[in-house]
């Protein structure tokens, strides 16, 4: 079966920054994690996927279909949630839907009215006075409801209580027993990603820095810990965001063996957490693609 989303050699130049030659692959059935520092090109590159902004180069496809040449098709298979309130705040929940229903050829009603029930939606209330939770709810239960097959989520767990965030992460869970379905989530809390999330894509300064399984990720790094006197000029080169400090330092490291001979036995090598390798990677300015 063809991946729900494939993106290759994505590129859009603004002043003072240039994205350049992104691609990634995501399998339907599964969730793909995309995170990277602020300003690094996550935001620009959904839009291109959603067509919101016009690419320079590079190809979307989307369940197969080519997204420029099939924009309206695709577009109907496209669910999207926003980490702010797209809505208009003077209308209630069933006034908004009643807008937004007619746009989807596929909308399921029962579906909405199953969802708003799950999530406790109060129908009849303005989305002005509905808490941030609520309107994430609610703009999760639109994206839902009308059979979208790839769910794009920008920030999405942004300002949510951690009960919020852990109904949230249960929702996408369940979503993906669907095995036609796909979820694209960008986040700054890695540790969501941690949870639920089965391949990793990081970009920096606009590059691709990996696109991979996040098991296979997770086993190539590792971070390395120890005394400041093991840092010979040898070891400073296979550390990647090295951090010192009067106690001893911290780096990644994409050469575990060698990095192990360099120690002779002394300090650690740990198995590093996702938020460990953005930090790293960011304080490294590393933005050259890593294999995996």
């Amino acid at each position: 079966m063809e991946p729900i989303l494939e993106v290759k050699g994505l590129r859009k130049t603004f002043p003072g920054f240039v994205l350049q030659d992104i691609s990634f692959s995501l399998p339907r059935g599964f969730i793909m994690g995309l995170i990277g520092p602020n300003g690094s090109g996550k935001s620009t590159t959904m839009k291109l996927i959603m067509n919101l902004l016009k690419k320079e180069a590079g190809e979307v496809r989307i369940g197969g279909r080519d997204a420029d040449r099939h924009a309206l098709a695709v577009k109907q298979k496209i669910g999207f949630v926003y980490d702010e309130s797209c809505f208009y705040g003077e209308l209630t929940v069933v006034e908004m839907k009643k807008i937004i229903a007619p746009l989807y050829q596929e909308w399921d009603e029962a579906a909405f009215q199953d969802y708003a029930g799950r999530f406790q939606l109060p129908t009849r209330k303005k989305i002005k006075d509905l808490s941030k939770g609520t309107k994430m709810k609610l703009a999760l239960a639109l994206a839902l409801s009308h059979r979208a097959e790839l769910i794009i989520m920008d920030e999405p767990t942004a300002g949510l209580d951690p009960v919020m965030r852990s109904e949230l992460l249960d929702v996408l869970r369940e979503l993906l027993q669907d095995e036609r379905k796909g979820v694209l989530f960008s986040t700054h809390i890695v540790t969501d990603l941690d949870r639920v999330a089965d391949y990793i894509t990081m970009i920096n300064n606009g590059k691709l820095v990996f696109s991979a399984d996040k098991d296979a990720l997770m086993e190539t790094f590792g971070l390395v810990k120890g005394g400041r006197g093991l840092l010979t000029p040898e070891l400073r080169e296979k550390l990647l965001g090295l951090r010192e400090s009067s106690f001893g330092f911290e780096g990644l490291t994409i050469d575990k063996v060698q990095v192990a001979k360099l120690l002779g036995g002394q300090g650690v090598i740990e198995k590093p957490s996702l938020e460990d390798i953005m930090v790293h990677l960011v304080r490294g300015q590393v933005d050259a693609y890593i294999s995996v």
